[in-house]
């Protein structure tokens, strides 16, 4: 391939809330290989676009964080997306939030000042900016709540949804297993439950085990209930996968949820994974509750 037939690069633009771990994603694609430059003013973006389109540039994923405490944010970044669907540059949206109390305890812990707080309220710069930013987090096209996101959790999803392991799938699917007493994951495209499936925390031998031993698996899947629900979720992912495909989507979160997040909904999750990659997808897994009580 010649270097005027090379692939332009694709943008991702990293926004969100304060406190919600835009700067640590920002490293983690960073790791991944991405050039990354942190808080460019929304009306660069296109200048950007054009210093790395050049041709001979070797530059093929650009991470760009971008904030809203400019007062023109909205109207120069629509005009930048604009100008990069113009020059053909595929793009997406990575929006990070988190619930109130946790931005509020992660400024408190690190003594910093919100950017929107007048006389230190930290609560209030919290929602103005949520109102603020609420337009963008409609369009979107990841959003990742990183309420229960430890740094190392919050690296190792970002991998798993921006690393291009299969890039002839046009899409990476991600599967995540939760406890719905612990909540639903904010991020999901599409919940699944699993608790009509047989328990096995009722079960004396199989309740201090998980979904990833062969005991709890057994179990779960030998359930008479278990393969027809699966049969049906086959199909759905069959029809549901090529869809997304040619709607433009790069990236899914399928949710399973069981009541703990420990045993169902782990192995259902394992099943539907291993089912996407033999549909030729990405998938990766990710049990968000299994070590919770």
């Amino acid at each position: 391939m010649n270097e005027t037939s090379s692939p332009k690069p694709r943008f991702t633009i990293i926004t969100g809330l304060s406190g919600a771990g835009r700067s640590e994603c920002a490293k983690c694609l960073e790791d991944l290989g991405y050039f990354v430059i942190d808080n460019l003013p929304p009306a660069l973006i296109e200048k950007m676009a054009e210093l790395v389109t050049v041709p001979g540039s070797k530059v093929k994923q650009v991470a760009l964080v971008v904030d809203a405490r400019g007062g023109e944010f909205f109207p120069e970044l629509e005009k930048s997306l604009a100008q990069l669907e113009e020059r053909g540059v595929e793009h997406r949206i990575l929006f990070l939030e988190a619930r109130e109390r946790t931005l509020v305890r992660r400024f408190v812990q690190t003594r910093r000042r919100h950017p929107l707080a007048d006389n230190d309220r930290i609560i209030e710069g919290i929602l103005e900016e949520r109102a603020i930013m609420s337009p963008l987090r409609e369009q979107a096209d990841v959003i990742i709540d990183t309420s229960d996101l430890n740094v190392h959790e919050l690296r190792d999803k970002i991998s798993s949804l921006f690393a291009e392991q299969h890039p002839g799938s046009g899409m990476a699917v991600n599967v995540i297993s939760f406890g719905y007493k612990h909540g639903l994951p904010l991020d999901a495209d599409v919940v699944l439950d699993c608790r009509f499936l047989p328990n096995p925390h009722w079960v004396e031998e199989l309740r201090p085990l998980n979904g990833t031993n062969r005991k709890v698996r057994g179990y779960v899947l030998n359930a008479p209930e278990t393969e027809p629900f699966l049969s049906k979720v086959r199909g759905l992912i069959s029809t549901m996968l090529p869809g997304f495909v040619r709607e433009g989507r790069h990236y899914l979160t399928i949710a399973v949820g069981c009541t703990g997040g420990k045993h169902r909904s782990v192995v259902i999750s394992d099943e539907i994974a291993r089912y996407v990659k033999e549909k030729g997808f990405g998938s990766t897994v990710v049990h968000r509750d299994l070590d919770k009580e």
